[in-house]
């Protein structure tokens, strides 16, 4: 993909920098709130009973993997889009 990088132009190439940018600090943004804020109000969110499971044991157990899941195929999909919006799609 280095060599598909570099046919840009310095414009189009800070473009999809920043695009990456953006996603990955999305991305980071979601995880850090999932991973930290979730577990430190637990013992509020365990007052929230899901299933008869207490919520912040269901964010630890099941939750937090699910949405980290979901992040996953999110990015790709977004990376994939903006690859081919700058035209520096992989072949398939």
């Amino acid at each position: 993909m280095a060599k598909e990088l570099q046919g840009l132009d310095k414009d189009k190439l800070k473009q999809y920098w920043a695009v990456n940018v953006r996603l990955t600090a999305i991305i980071m943004g979601i995880w850090f709130v999932v991973t930290y804020v979730c577990a430190f109000f637990a013992p509020q969110l365990n007052q929230i009973v899901i299933l008869g499971f207490p919520m912040g044991y269901y964010m630890g157990a099941q939750g937090s993997l699910i949405i980290f899941v979901v992040l996953i195929f999110w990015y790709a999909a977004r990376m994939n889009k903006a690859d081919k919006e700058f035209g520096v799609e992989e072949e398939e």
